[in-house]
């Protein structure tokens, strides 16, 4: 069954990823959105700022178009962004950007990948590991990269159902269990 704030996020991702295809700037909100959410799993200031119903809706576009603007986000993406804080809906906008993408990478026959790594991969080693996973699995792969520092090192690489765990921490956790059994 499908939550209401799905549903509600599907709507919303499919009206932006219509008016993108439209305008022919797929790519450039696609990347709008990697940013913004982005920053907003840095930031529990925006979180705040995106999720406290006390702040009126005036003061949040405000705050949304001023970092939307420093970061250098397309119209399209500022227009749409004002749009859901004006609805009231902002407190669904990650839900939204998931489905926008998830959409983006169906229609385009790609997979999608999440890959958390210990440090930021540079442009070279993300276009090697995509094209790794696109030779493996036969399909053109997106990735969606996050940084988890706690890993300490290596990568875990999800796809479907399917998870590749080669960080040092759970290296190191198997040995610690290994060392125990051996007790």
């Amino acid at each position: 069954m499908v939550s209401n704030s799905q549903s509600l996020a599907g709507r919303y991702a499919s009206a932006l990823y219509e008016l993108a295809d439209k305008d022919r700037v797929l790519d450039a909100i696609a990347e709008d959105l990697v940013k913004f959410r982005q920053l907003m799993m840095e930031s529990d200031d925006l979180n705040r700022l995106i999720r406290s119903p006390i702040i009126s809706r005036s003061d949040q576009n405000s705050g949304l178009m001023a970092i939307l603007e420093n970061a250098n986000a397309k119209p399209l993406t500022k227009k749409f962004i004002g749009a859901v804080v004006m609805n009231r809906r902002i407190f669904v906008i990650a839900d939204i950007i998931d489905v926008f993408m998830s959409e983006l990478a169906e229609r385009r026959g790609e997979i999608k990948a999440t890959v958390i790594s210990a440090v930021e991969l540079s442009t070279k080693q993300l276009k090697d590991l995509a094209g790794s996973l696109n030779k493996a699995l036969g399909q053109k792969v997106s990735i969606d990269l996050t940084v988890d520092t706690s890993l300490i090192g290596g990568l875990i690489v999800r796809v479907g159902s399917r998870m590749i765990d080669s960080s040092i921490r759970s290296k190191l956790q198997r040995l610690q269990i290994a060392m125990k059994g051996m007790n």
